[in-house]
């Protein structure tokens, strides 16, 4: 595997880290939603790798090495020297659900050897647990997934991605890898802790939560977050919703995408079930990067290899937290993968991996999930 990573600003021209000749290789741009709307982005990256396959995402924030950005663009581009790799691109104005999306996108791709799908996904118009429910329901489907929802900083106004072309608005991009060669490891570690009454959820619709308690949600969110709801829905990032399914082992953290003012409502970047369980959540600085140490540790457990490109997805809720100790829980990470692994990834609106030891793929916020390959 041979890797290749570089960055720039609006005002700055690309800095690379190495020169190097690649053959084929899948390129991944993470970067600020402003500079990603600049019509001349894919040629100019087309240019750089006439024969790369070059994926683009949105963020919250870009991760490279142990450095965490804003305002720029990273890139990485990786040479796979014996893992074959396909990517599919859909879009969800082109499906009546997200779930039939996720069903086209699992279809598409040949199942014989195929061994990880990495996903990166709108983060605004795709509920990201509908989009994993459509990815797994065809029969026979047991392939890994891991990956995330793009970012716009904590603005919330929209999110792009693409395959070879401009990113725009609604797209999901799969990529899959196939081959015995290529070893893949995942997980994912929160760190929040849950406060206050435990509550059920009286009423929802997918990812809508409208009712907690027979009491709108919105109005309940906000006797909560006092002073700090004038701030919503980005103060929702601070303190994120534990969600305790009557049918799962496992809780889930939801984070607050937007808040309706006409019906109390707030649309999370999941599914959120009625007769669930919710309680808010709060972290601090050594929690949240405790909870990236952790997830490292979880996904380096069993490896034959030693990683050679981890691509890291966290939520832009811990970056809030973090605020200018953002590098605390990268550098957590690097400390246990080795400074072996090129480190790429972003700040995102809802992170996609299994929990430990497990393959079903569930979507997450305020987590720190790894991907971590090596041939």
């Amino acid at each position: 595997m041979k890797i290749i990573q570089a960055k720039r600003t609006a005002k700055d021209n690309w800095v690379f880290e190495q020169e190097e000749t690649l053959k084929e290789p899948l390129v991944l741009v993470f970067g600020d939603r402003y500079l990603l709307e600049d019509d001349n982005l894919h040629n100019e990256i087309r240019q750089m790798y006439p024969d790369g396959h070059l994926v683009f995402g949105s963020t919250s924030g870009e991760i490279m090495e142990t450095n965490v950005y804003e305002g720029s663009i990273t890139l990485t581009a990786i040479e796979f020297e014996k893992t074959k790799f396909t990517i599919k691109n859909t879009n969800v104005s082109d499906f009546a659900s997200i779930e039939e999306m996720g069903k086209a996108i699992s279809k598409s791709f040949d199942p014989e050897n195929l061994e990880h799908l990495f996903v990166v996904s709108d983060g605004s118009f795709v509920n990201g647990s509908g989009l994993i429910e459509g990815m797994e329901s065809i029969s026979g489907f047991q392939t890994s997934i891991t990956g995330g929802l793009c970012g716009d900083g904590a603005r919330f106004e929209k999110t792009l991605a693409s395959y070879n072309e401009n990113p725009k608005q609604g797209e999901v991009i799969a990529i899959g890898f196939y081959g015995d060669a290529l070893e893949v490891s995942y997980a994912n570690y929160g760190g929040w802790t849950p406060f206050g009454p435990v509550r059920t959820i009286t009423k929802s619709e997918d990812n809508v939560l409208f009712e907690i308690d027979g009491k709108p949600a919105l109005d309940l969110y906000k006797k909560y977050l006092g002073e700090r709801a004038k701030q919503l829905p980005q103060a929702a990032l601070l303190y994120p919703l534990t969600v305790q399914q009557l049918d799962k082992q496992e809780p889930l953290v939801r984070t607050i995408l937007t808040i309706e003012e006409e019906n109390s409502s707030m649309v999370l970047a999941g599914d959120v079930p009625e007769e669930s369980k919710v309680q808010l959540m709060m972290s601090t600085v050594d929690d949240i990067a405790e909870g990236a140490s952790k997830a490292a540790q979880l996904a380096m457990q069993g490896r034959k290899k030693k990683p050679e490109l981890a691509i890291l997805v966290s939520c832009v809720g811990r970056k809030l937290v973090l605020d200018q100790r953002t590098e605390d829980e990268i550098e957590e990470v690097a400390e246990i993968i080795g400074d072996q692994a090129a480190i790429t990834g972003f700040y995102s609106y809802g992170e996609m991996a299994p929990f430990a030891g497990k393959n079903e793929c569930q979507l997450h916020n305020q987590t720190m999930t790894l991907t971590l390959l090596s041939e």
